[in-house]
């Protein structure tokens, strides 16, 4: 079951923490040619255990059929990152696999074939930036998703809201709308379950800045008005503050929430468009119609264009130690190119010559600028430092819950006074890390 982000699916953080002196591929540099015979048996790993014995098959034998004489196997691995990280550090991990989060950037080598330059595959390929080390690209992400809003359209209809609303007061007046018309509760946080909270932080890219992760770190205040934080948190702080949301965020539920979106009861969630199928599911099990579920952009304009931002999921790569690289290559290649995952993910196509869903086109047509935002590089790992040394965890949820408690009357003080505070503990951390 893929609950969270990642369409591919989440693993844990391992245990077992590589080091340089796993090198996995080490000592094996020719064990196989990218470029040779497709030929032969392939052993392709994988977290999606839902999918082995269905539509991987499925795809196993529409590649076989493409290529005589190759024989295709997926293993499916439901403790990914930790048991596949086992795996690499005793050197037998499959042919074709997908990148534990485990791996560092600079390993990549040490385990993982080249693909090709990130000049040239760049150019074919979305979200080759976060698998490219010193000039190489060492995996392709099997899909991509998209920032933003899941709504119930029919809900929002009968409130009188047809078309994204483009501030955040507009976006408030909708909700306020949807408490007075209908039944439905206008937004869910998801607060017990926690990591929801934490798709608050996704949205970097409403301000179009292609640079802004390299300025973060710089940033002294990231919660003062008009700046990234205080866009986002404070909406979030408005919506439970207006009393929008649930009437207890205690007694939340994640897998609850997905019926309750699907057949009205809930009006909004911030997720991303990896949720929208889940939803449908859930619209179809409940005898909803899954075309109520709609997804819109984050309420915020810039240069009166909205934009979200889009990331790629896990990265699939080719083994260092596989005997038949050509073929894994090869079917690699095809599972990108001709398999149809992603598509019927409802995600991203990795291909930038295949078109989008039919999901996301109608997100595109709502007028959003898709827009992939750089990882930094002139400060790189910074923020990270600064996340630290501030205790305020930015990409998680503990102090988004707090937000909400204090939103809420649970918690002592008012927006100002926490990102008063939030901003003096970062900027505190911030001149420690930057010095």
């Amino acid at each position: 079951m893929i609950n969270r982000r990642h369409l591919i699916g989440i693993g844990a953080a391992a245990a077992l923490a590589l080091t340089s002196g796993c090198t996995g591929g080490a000592g094996n540099e020719d064990t196989g040619d990218l470029s040779g015979d497709v030929k032969g048996s392939i052993t392709v790993l994988t977290n999606r255990t839902d999918l082995v014995d269905t539509t991987f098959k499925e795809y196993a034998a529409a590649f076989e059929a493409g290529h005589p004489g190759t024989e295709v196997t997926f293993e499916g691995v439901t403790n990914y990152d930790n048991d596949v990280t086992t795996q690499l550090s005793g050197g037998d991990y499959g042919d074709v696999l997908l990148i534990p989060g485990t791996v560092a950037l600079d390993q990549y080598s040490q385990f993982f074939e080249p693909l090709g330059t990130g000049a040239d595959l760049s150019a074919k390929y979305r979200f080759t930036g976060p698998a490219t080390y010193e000039g190489n690209v060492y995996g392709l992400s099997l899909g991509g998703i998209a920032k933003g809003f899941v709504i119930n359209k029919r809900i929002w209809a009968q409130a009188g809201v047809t078309a994204p609303p483009k501030t955040p007061e507009e976006f408030l007046a909708g909700l306020e709308a949807i408490a007075g018309k209908t039944d439905a509760t206008p937004y869910y946080t998801n607060y017990k379950d926690a990591w929801p909270l934490s798709e608050w932080n996704n949205h970097r890219a409403v301000l179009a800045d292609p640079a802004i992760n390299d300025a973060f770190p710089a940033d002294t205040g990231p919660w003062q008005p008009g700046k990234i934080q205080y866009v986002t948190d404070g909406l979030l702080y408005d919506i439970v503050n207006r009393k929008l949301s649930e009437n207890d965020p205690l007694t939340t539920n994640w897998e609850s929430s997905k019926p309750m979106i699907a057949t009205g009861k809930v009006a909004t969630m911030l997720l991303g468009s990896w949720a929208v199928p889940q939803m449908q599911d859930a619209a179809k099990a409940a005898g909803a119609n899954p075309e109520d579920i709609g997804f819109w952009p984050f309420p915020y304009q810039t240069g009166g264009k909205f934009h979200a931002a889009i990331d790629g999921d896990k990265l699939a790569a080719v083994s260092k130690n596989s005997p038949n690289k050509a073929t894994a290559k090869a079917f690699l290649d095809w599972f990108v190119n001709e398999s149809g995952f992603a598509t019927g993910q409802q995600a991203i196509p990795p291909a930038i010559s295949q078109p989008l869903p039919a999901g996301l086109q109608a997100f595109t047509a709502t007028g959003v600028e898709l827009m992939e935002v750089p990882a930094a590089t002139a400060n790189p790992g910074k923020e990270d430092e600064i996340i630290k040394e501030s205790e305020i965890d930015l990409k998680g949820e503990i102090y988004r819950q707090k937000l909400v408690d204090i939103a809420r009357g649970a918690a002592e003080g008012d927006k100002d006074t926490y990102f008063a505070e939030l901003n003096k503990r970062w900027s505190a951390a911030q001149s420690q890390v930057m010095k």
